[in-house]
């Protein structure tokens, strides 16, 4: 009986990381064919540009989430793509939140920023959310991920987690995926103004592609 408990409980956990890609109103996943890069179906616009963090620079930014199945196998994609963009492009990442676990998956995120350590951190939390199916429901979870593989102490971490600049980061992420219009993860924002979508570039490797052509555009615009 424990072991089928247990087994039902892995699998509604397994089920509620899926389903929480998406906020209910659209999931990012390779489900269409491929539409030709920066078609007018490929990405949706932003209504209102949102402003990015620097106007020098064509600002790429990808709304993630560490609970994402999604995410985690984009995320080597992204990031050997971004390894590779040009000097006028500036890669970001800003954390999407629609229930309480996310928003403290969040703020991992800034304060492995803040400690300067998300290098050593982004893709263990990644894993051990993903692979090892701890969903890292508090600090005390976090905390031992950081403890494991940074030199950051468990007094430096918390005072970073807590900290007011960190919670403060957390709120402009919310307010900018609700600025951007946020329906799942993963998403890319192209300079403030597009939207970028497993289902609208019909494919993970598609959305850096599209990707690319919008960075062209935003380019091409500033001549």
């Amino acid at each position: 009986m424990i072991k089928k408990n247990l087994s039902l409980w892995v699998l509604s956990l397994t089920t509620f990381f899926l389903l929480a890609c998406s906020n209910g109103s659209e999931a990012s996943r390779d489900a269409k064919p491929a539409l030709a890069p920066a078609s007018s179906e490929s990405y949706i616009k932003i209504a209102q540009p949102v402003r990015t963090s620097d106007p020098n620079k064509i600002e790429v930014s990808e709304v993630f989430w560490y609970g994402c199945s999604h995410c985690f196998s984009f995320e080597p994609m992204v990031h050997a793509w971004a390894e590779k963009l040009p000097s006028d492009v500036v890669f970001v990442r800003s954390p999407a939140m629609w229930n309480e676990l996310m928003v403290t998956h969040a703020q991992a995120f800034y304060a492995a920023e803040a400690l300067g350590v998300l290098d050593k951190v982004h893709q263990p939390l990644f894993d051990e959310i993903n692979l090892k199916k701890n969903p890292l429901r508090d600090r005390d979870a976090i905390e031992k991920v950081f403890l494991a593989h940074t030199e950051v102490s468990a007094e430096d971490f918390r005072k970073a987690f807590d900290s007011f600049g960190v919670k403060s980061q957390v709120r402009q992420a919310d307010a900018r995926a609700r600025s951007y219009g946020i329906a799942g993860t993963p998403e890319i924002i192209v300079n403030g103004k597009y939207r970028v979508t497993g289902r609208s570039a019909g494919s993970k490797a598609n959305m850096l592609k599209v990707a690319e052509q919008l960075i062209a555009q935003e380019r091409a615009a500033k001549k």
